[in-house]
């Protein structure tokens, strides 16, 4: 199944989380390898919607807040580095929007 077009990817999402480095569960080092960083961050959320989103999601669980769904793919980066993904996206049951979790490595690849 496609995720919708309009999937909120919030600003602090990227910026607080994804490439700011965490003592743990740090994603921003993984990240940097295809060159992406704070100064650049609207490059990835610009490629999580560009090459990330369109790719079919999976169903994994549903929570109290809302369905959780799963697509694996590859983030070409600002530089030409190609990483695997998993990305975790949740449609919320009250409002019906779906927005951007998280993503980390994908070491089944």
């Amino acid at each position: 199944m496609k995720l919708p077009n309009d999937t909120i990817i919030a600003e602090a999402k990227i910026t607080q989380y994804l490439l700011k480095f965490l003592v743990e569960d740090d994603k921003s080092l993984f990240l940097a390898r295809a060159n992406y960083t704070q100064d650049n961050w609207q490059q990835l959320e610009q490629d999580l919607r560009e090459q990330i989103l369109p790719l079919d999601a999976t169903p994994t669980e549903q929570t109290r807040y809302g369905n959780k769904y799963e697509i694996r793919g590859r983030l070409t980066g600002p530089n030409g580095t190609s990483l695997p993904v998993v990305t975790i996206w949740m449609t919320e049951f009250p409002s019906q929007k779906t927005k951007f979790i998280t993503l980390y490595p994908n070491k089944e690849v």
